[in-house]
C-alpha cells in the first residue's frame, strides 16, 4: 500500500496482520492503510503488530493511530526509539517493543525475521518474510532503509550491513525483492502484475537476481566509500 514514494507491506496471517511500517501519518494510515486493507479483503481492525524498518517518520508516522485504533503493538530497534526520543518528531509512535536483531515474529503461523541492519540509520532493521504467489511458496526480503549516509565510517557500516544481510538472505534462500520506497520499480511491477495476473510474477526474481540486488548495494558502497576517503584526503572525487 502506497502513497506514490513511500510504502508499507501488509503480512496477511492466519491470526491477523502484521504491517512493515506505517507510511507518514495518521491521515495516511486512515485514509491509505484502512481502506488498502479493505480492498485486499483484509481486516485492519486485526493488525496485531506494526514493525517500523526505521525511525524517519515516513515510516512510523501512521503506527501509533493503528495502536490506539486496532491495540497493534509497534517494534522498533531500540537505537530507533532512541532516535526519536531525542529528535520528538510530530506523530512519533510511543515507545513499545524493541527488535532483537534476528528476532522471530510469529503470528497465525507465520515467522518473519527482523535483522539490525544499521547504516541509513542506526537502528535500522530488514525483514525476510514468507510468501506466496498463487500456490508457490517464495520468501521475500525489505531492505529497511536505502539512502546511504555520509561518513566513511557509517558507509561502512552500511556496507557492512549489506554483507551480512546478503548471507542471511542466502541461508534462508530470498528469491522476492520488496522495498518500503519505489526506487525498485515496484510500484511499476505492482502495474505489470494486475495488468497480467496469470503471467509471470515480477516480483519473483530467483535466488541469483535477488543477491545481485544486494551486489550492486555493496558496489554503490564501495565507491561511495572511496570517494569520501579521497574528500578527506584532499583529492578529488566524482
Amino acid at each position: 500500500m502506497s502513497t506514490g514514494w513511500v510504502s508499507a507491506m501488509a503480512v496477511l496471517t492466519d491470526d491477523g496482520i502484521v504491517l512493515i511500517d506505517a507510511l507518514t501519518s495518521p491521515a495516511d494510515a486512515e485514509g491509505v492503510l484502512v481502506p488498502g486493507l479493505r480492498e485486499l479483503g483484509a481486516d485492519p481492525e486485526t493488525i496485531k503488530y506494526v514493525v517500523v524498518t526505521h525511525g524517519h517518520d515516513d515510516h512510523f508516522g501512521g503506527a501509533q493511530y493503528l495502536a490506539d485504533r486496532c491495540g497493534a503493538r509497534v517494534l522498533m530497534a531500540p537505537a530507533d526509539w532512541d532516535l526519536i526520543a531525542r529528535t520528538r518528531p510530530d506523530n512519533a509512535p510511543t515507545r513499545d517493543l524493541d527488535i532483537v536483531d534476528g528476532q522471530r515474529l510469529t503470528l497465525g503461523g507465520t515467522t518473519i525475521r527482523l535483522h539490525h541492519t544499521p547504516g541509513h540509520t542506526a537502528g535500522t532493521v530488514s525483514p525476510i518474510i514468507p510468501v506466496r504467489s498463487g500456490s508457490e511458496r517464495h520468501t521475500a526480503m525489505l531492505w529497511g532503509g536505502v539512502n546511504t549516509p555520509r561518513t566513511v565510517p557509517e558507509l561502512c557500516t552500511y556496507r557492512a550491513s549489506v554483507r551480512s544481510f546478503r548471507n542471511r538472505m542466502r541461508d534462508a534462500k530470498v528469491d522476492v525483492e520488496l522495498s518500503n520506497h519505489p526506487n525498485d520499480y515496484g510500484l511499476q511491477r505492482i502495474e505489470q502484475l494486475r495488468s497480467r495476473p496469470d503471467g509471470v510474477n515480477p516480483f519473483v526474481l530467483g535466488e541469483p537476481r535477488a543477491q545481485r540486488f544486494m551486489a550492486v548495494l555493496d558496489l554503490m558502497l564501495r565507491g561511495r566509500i572511496a570517494d569520501a576517503g579521497r574528500a578527506l584526503s584532499g583529492g578529488v572525487g566524482e
